[in-house]
């Protein structure tokens, strides 16, 4: 296994909570190199690390940020629109990368991203991969699943209502922590060298009854479970407030969980990052909280 720790890292997304975790994973394991990139720079105080300026929509700053770099995070934006702006977005700095020399390139993507798939954004990830796969970098495709903060997009709803709404069926996710999802990206970033596309879990797969259930167990609540159909969940969600796209993503990722695209349990992150991925019951005892609202 190849030691990356005094090559020049940069970390794009440092303003975020994953960006924020991995730069703090990769300081704790010894890195010496480290660029933290934002379109705020001038924001940014993570210990460390050297703020830079990268913006996504700017080729200019990218080839400035990249110059120098030898290994590279490419957090996906949050550029969620029906405009193709995170496809060009990722793949300008993917370009830009290239053009920079940079050797390697770690990305995160998602479970099985397909240009069927259910939850919206998945086109994006896929063409973000075609494109580092085609660059010519050697690569680490990081196909994180489901975050167990992503839950606070409906548990709180669920615990004023005392019920949770889900077009899940029986199907499972394997949701995994985020911290644990850093801390395989910083491992990717420090030891990877061979190109490579890495599924990343929790240590289990879950049913959203299953999940409620460690949920009520944590909180002392009574949440019930009320499945419905794709349609129902939609209108019932819109119908009660949800943004149009958060409903569509809450009732695409269930969609995609039924159809088993979601429920793939490894041992990648142990064996990037060095350790065992978090249950949701241990995540809960300590994060519960979170999910209040």
């Amino acid at each position: 296994m190849s030691d990356y720790r005094t090559s020049p890292i940069l970390v794009t997304g440092a303003s975020g909570a994953l960006g924020r975790l991995v730069l703090a994973e990769l300081t704790a394991r010894g890195a010496s190199d480290l660029r933290a990139g934002s379109r705020k720079p001038e924001a940014l105080n993570i210990a460390g690390a050297t703020p830079v300026h990268v913006d996504f929509d700017d080729d200019a700053s990218l080839d400035a940020a990249f110059a120098g770099v030898e290994r590279l995070l490419i957090i996906s934006t949050d550029a969620l629109d029906d405009k193709g702006t995170r496809q060009r977005q990722h793949r300008a700095a993917v370009a830009a990368a290239a053009r920079a020399g940079v050797r390697h390139v770690v990305y995160t993507s998602m479970p099985a991203p397909a240009a069927d798939h259910p939850i919206f954004f998945a086109p994006d990830h896929l063409a973000t991969e075609e494109a580092i796969t085609a660059s010519g970098m050697g690569y680490t495709i990081l196909r994180n699943n489901w975050y167990f903060e992503n839950l606070a997009l409906s548990v709180p709803g669920a615990l004023a209502h005392g019920a949770m709404l889900t077009a899940a069926g029986e199907g499972r996710i394997a949701h995994g922590a985020r911290a644990d999802y850093a801390a395989a990206a910083a491992g990717a970033l420090l030891s990877e060298r061979e190109s490579a596309i890495y599924d990343l879990s929790g240590p289990e797969a879950q049913t959203v009854a299953e999940q409620v259930a460690a949920i009520n167990a944590a909180l002392g609540s009574a949440i019930a479970v009320v499945p419905m159909d794709d349609a129902t969940l939609g209108e019932t969600l819109t119908g009660a407030g949800v943004p149009a796209p958060l409903a569509a993503l809450l009732v695409g990722a269930d969609r995609a969980a039924r159809e088993g695209r979601m429920d793939s349990v490894t041992d990648h992150v142990a064996r990037l990052s060095g350790r065992a991925p978090q249950t949701l019951a241990t995540w809960l005892a300590t994060n519960a909280d979170m999910l209040k609202g």
